[in-house]
């Protein structure tokens, strides 16, 4: 990397007006997962503007741009995610939404706003006579959130023509302050599974309900008797979840209900774990069905795999972190989250690396919300250092 790390900076700097108001921009008009129409044309547009070549519906509404260097060398990628959230937003700012029901709750305005400025830091730092040996692609990619934009977009040839050599990319964390970021080796995120459950009992009325089975307690004793997985058949030092996100059924409060219907979203870090978490659950559903005289019905389903972030790409990224930010800025997670990332589809196409970016500012108010929140927001400053870590991550690994 021939660039110094405060040429990087400076120019991080000086770009990140325009960024935050496109990261604005997204905020104000939130689209959610392959619905991304206007944001994609926003991105395609932008990055023809910096003399990228420009793919677009890849994988659905998903974009890629393509810098190439001016000789042969490896390809790397960094990834972006653009899809907002059914959330209604709870915000006086004047960049709150505009849309009602939906919301950027999670970050992905700011990962598209900061992965586009990456793109003209990385792009003006060539045009101005650094010798760029490879390429980088921009992935831009539609629905993280559900139902996932990464696979679609690798069948349709986002890491190939030119193949990606390694990948990388980033998610802005309000647990960590600004000018921040984390990294974690090894597996990182977990898998996230469905499961959607019909419990099946016999209506009738609510004054004598020795006449029915009543499927709405036998779906209360089944949601308490999952919980037993975790604590009871998941070994302390392993980790697991199972949540049951929604519970549906009845008409009114005199008349027994015949059927419930839940969801409930499965997560593991291991392999082994998530194997055995749908035997684990239909024996559950089923021993307390039959026992309570009820039915059921069980439809399981497998989502994004466990993250695994490569341990050489992870120590890329610290030590260039470091060489960026300084040594107290790089934080070296010890456990993985039990949220989960479809950019383990990437990670598991080429060697990658996905860290956190802080955006919290106590001061400023900003980054006290989690993301999902309805009051999420972050500090916009965290753009450039998200700026400066990528672009470097970039320009380091093509020189290597």
């Amino acid at each position: 990397m021939r660039s110094s790390v405060d040429d990087i900076r400076n120019r991080a700097e000086a770009i990140l007006p325009e960024v935050v108001q496109l990261r604005r921009q997204f905020h104000m008009n939130p689209e959610l997962g392959m619905e991304e129409f206007e944001t994609a044309e926003t991105v395609a547009r932008y990055l023809d503007n910096l003399g990228l070549e420009v793919c677009t519906e890849v994988g659905g509404t998903g974009v890629v741009g393509l810098l190439r260097g001016s000789s042969p060398g490896k390809t790397v990628a960094l990834r972006a995610d653009m899809d907002a959230l059914p959330i209604e937003q709870d915000s006086d700012a004047d960049y709150a939404s505009k849309v009602p029901g939906k919301m950027h709750a999670c970050g992905h305005d700011a990962h598209t706003a900061n992965l586009l400025g990456t793109a003209r830091l990385l792009a003006e730092i060539t045009s101005g006579g650094e010798k760029l040996a490879g390429n980088v692609k921009f992935l831009f990619q539609p629905a993280e959130e559900g139902p996932g934009g990464a696979e679609p977009m690798i069948a349709d040839g986002a890491m190939r023509d030119p193949d990606v050599d390694a990948v990388f990319g980033l998610h802005v964390h309000t647990n960590l302050p600004t000018g921040q970021i984390a990294v974690k080796e090894g597996v990182s995120s977990a898998s996230a599974d469905g499961a959607r459950i019909a419990i099946l009992g016999q209506g009738g009325h609510g004054a004598h309900p020795e006449q029915t089975v009543d499927s709405v307690v036998v779906a209360a004793h089944v949601v308490t008797a999952l919980q037993t997985v975790v604590s009871r058949e998941t070994g302390p030092t392993d980790s697991a979840v199972i949540t049951v996100g929604t519970i549906k059924g009845g008409f009114r409060s005199n008349v027994i209900a015949p059927r419930v219907d839940m969801e409930a979203t499965v997560r593991a870090l291991t392999p082994e774990i998530r194997e055995a978490l749908p035997g684990r659950i239909e024996r559950i559903v089923k021993g307390v069905t039959e026992s309570m005289r009820a039915d059921y019905e069980l439809e399981y389903s497998f989502g994004y795999p466990p993250l695994k972030n490569d341990s050489a790409m992870a120590q890329l990224v610290s030590e260039v972190g470091q060489r960026v930010l300084g040594d107290e800025c790089v934080i070296q997670l010890g456990e993985a989250s039990l949220g989960a990332e479809d950019f383990g589809y990437f990670a598991s196409e080429a060697p990658g690396c996905f860290f956190r970016l802080g955006v919290s500012d106590e001061e400023k108010g900003l980054g006290l919300y989690p993301g999902h929140n309805p009051r999420f927001d972050i500090d916009e400053s965290a753009l450039s250092v998200g700026m400066s870590v990528m672009a470097a991550v970039a320009l380091e690994y093509l020189s290597q």
